[in-house]
C-alpha cells in the first residue's frame, strides 16, 4: 500500500510526472532505434544468424547495447564510447596538471571537461565503428555473411562510420537530455535498459528448461530465492558507508558565528563502483576474441580453454584482477591528500588527528582497510555468474543477472533514480517510498 500511495503522489506533482514521463520517451525512443539496421545490411540475414554466443569481448560489448551490435543496429555502439572516453579524461585527470586544473575550476572547468568528453566520445566512436564495419564484412562475425557480395567495401566502411558515430552523438545528446529535463542519470539509464532488455528473453529460457524436463521445478525456485538475496546483498554493499567525523571551528565574522558543527566524510565501501569488473572483463575476453583471429592456432586453443568462461582458471585469475583494479581505481578516485587540504582551509579537523598529513594518513588507512571488503565482495560477485553457470544449470543469459556488471549496474541506478523521486516527493511535503532508511531523501 505504501508503494501505491507513493505512484498515486508522483501522479500529483505536475513537475515530476512530466519528468518521468519524458525519461520514457526518450527511453522508448532509444530502444526503437536499437532495432533500426545499419544501412546496407541485410537485415533477414541478421536475423536468422541470431548471436553468436558472448564468450568474448564483442559479446561483452553487445551486453551494454541490449543486443542492439548483434541486431547490427545503428545504436550499436550505444553510449559506450561516451564511456570510455570519460575514463580516459577521469585517468588524465589524475596524471595531467591541465586536467587536473580544470577539475579545480569548478563549474567552467566542469564544463571545459565535459566538452573534451565529448570529443572524445566522436573520436572513440569513429574508431569503433571502423572495427565494426570490418566485422560486418567478415562473414565468420554473424556465422554469414550479411553484407551484399557485391557490395563496396569502401562505401560501405565510410557510410557505417557516419551513421554509427552520428547515432552514439544522438544517444549521448539523449542521455544529457534525460539528466536535464527527466529523472534520474540519463547516461546510466540508458545502460540500464539495454541490459534490462535481455531480461525477458532470458527469464522465458529458463522456464522453457523447466517445461522441457531439463530442470526442477523446486531448483529454479531456489535458484530465483537465492537472487532475491543476492539483489540484497549487493544493495547493502552498494549503500555501505563509514563515516569520518569530521568538526569545523567556531569563527566570529562581524556579528556572524561559523562552523562550530560536526560534519561527516562518507567513504563508501564500494568506491570504485562497476570499473574494476569492467576493465578486468574487458582484458579476461581478449586472449578468446584474439583466438577467433586464428583459428588454427592451438597455442591460442590451449589459452581460450584455460580462460573459458566456465573454467576454474577464469574465475581465479578473474577474481585477482578484480581485486587489483579496485585499489587500482579507489586510488584515482579518491584522493586523501585533496581532502585533508580542503578539510584544514576550512578550518576542519578530525576530533583526535592532527591537521595535514597526519589526516590524508588517517583517511588512507580507512580507505585501505574498507576497500578489501568491498574488493573481496566485487569479486565474489563478479564469478557468480561462471559458478551457476557451471554447477547450478542456469542458462549464461539468466546467470548474468545473479552478479557481475550487469546487476550491480541496474541496482546502482535503480537506488540512484530513486533517491531522485524520493527527494522531490519529500521537497513537496509527501511521503517517499522508504518510510526509514539512509536512502531516505538523499540525493
Amino acid at each position: 500500500m505504501a508503494v501505491l500511495d507513493s505512484i498515486r503522489n508522483i501522479s500529483k506533482i505536475p513537475e515530476l510526472r512530466q519528468r518521468i514521463l519524458y525519461t520514457i520517451a526518450l527511453l522508448v525512443i532509444y530502444r526503437i532505434g536499437s532495432h533500426v539496421t545499419i544501412p546496407g545490411v541485410d537485415a533477414s540475414a541478421v536475423a536468422a544468424a541470431g548471436n553468436s554466443g558472448s564468450n568474448d569481448l564483442l559479446g561483452m560489448f553487445d551486453l551494454f547495447v541490449g543486443g542492439a551490435f548483434k541486431r547490427a543496429s545503428v545504436f550499436a555502439l550505444g553510449i559506450m564510447p561516451y564511456i570510455s572516453a570519460s575514463i580516459i579524461v577521469q585517468l588524465l585527470g589524475a596524471v595531467t596538471p591541465y586536467v587536473q586544473r580544470l577539475q579545480k575550476e569548478g563549474e567552467e572547468g566542469r564544463k571545459k571537461i565535459n566538452q573534451y568528453t565529448r570529443y572524445g566520445t566522436v573520436l572513440v566512436a569513429a574508431l569503433q565503428a571502423w572495427g565494426l564495419s570490418v566485422s560486418l564484412l567478415n562473414p565468420t562475425t554473424f556465422g554469414q555473411a550479411i553484407v551484399p557480395a557485391d557490395t563496396n567495401a569502401f562505401l560501405f566502411t565510410m557510410s557505417t562510420i557516419i551513421t554509427l558515430t552520428a547515432s552514439t552523438i544522438f544517444v549521448m545528446w539523449l542521455g544529457e537530455r534525460i539528466t536535464e529535463r527527466g529523472i534520474g542519470n540519463g547516461i546510466s539509464l540508458i545502460i540500464m535498459i539495454g541490459i534490462l532488455a535481455r531480461f525477458p528473453q532470458s527469464l522465458v529460457a529458463e522456464f522453457q528448461m523447466v517445461s522441457a524436463g531439463n530442470k526442477s521445478l523446486i531448483v529454479e525456485i531456489i535458484v530465483l530465492i537465492l537472487m532475491v538475496f543476492i539483489i540484497a546483498g549487493v544493495v547493502l554493499m552498494t549503500q555501505g558507508t563509514r563515516r569520518i567525523p569530521v568538526q569545523y571551528a567556531k569563527r566570529v565574522v562581524g556579528r556572524k558565528v561559523y562552523g562550530g558543527t560536526t560534519q561527516y566524510i562518507p567513504m563508501r565501501v564500494n568506491t570504485a563502483g562497476v570499473m574494476p569488473i569492467i576493465f578486468a572483463q574487458s582484458i579476461m575476453f581478449i586472449p578468446s576474441t584474439i583466438a577467433t583471429f586464428f583459428p588454427d592456432s592451438e597455442v591460442m586453443a590451449s589459452v581460450s580453454a584455460f580462460l573459458a568462461y566456465d573454467s576454474w582458471g577464469y574465475a581465479i585469475i578473474f577474481g585477482l584482477m578484480i581485486v587489483f583494479f579496485t585499489y587500482f581505481y579507489t586510488a584515482i578516485a579518491f584522493n586523501p591528500k585533496d581532502v585533508a587540504d580542503t578539510m584544514q582551509k576550512q578550518g576542519g579537523f578530525i576530533p583526535g588527528v592532527r591537521p595535514g598529513k597526519s589526516t590524508s594518513d588517517f583517511i588512507d588507512n580507512i580507505l585501505t582497510k574498507i576497500t578489501l571488503p568491498g574488493a573481496v565482495s566485487l569479486a565474489i560477485i563478479a564469478i557468480l555468474p561462471t559458478f551457476l553457470t557451471k554447477f547450478g544449470n542456469v542458462t549464461p543469459g539468466f546467470a548474468q543477472f545473479f552478479g557481475g556488471t550487469s546487476l550491480l549496474i541496474i541496482v546502482g541506478v535503480a537506488l540512484d533514480t530513486l533517491q531522485q523521486v524520493e527527494s522531490h516527493l519529500l521537497m513537496r511535503h509527501y511521503d517517499g517510498f522508504m518510510k526509514s532508511g539512509k536512502i531516505r531523501g538523499r540525493v
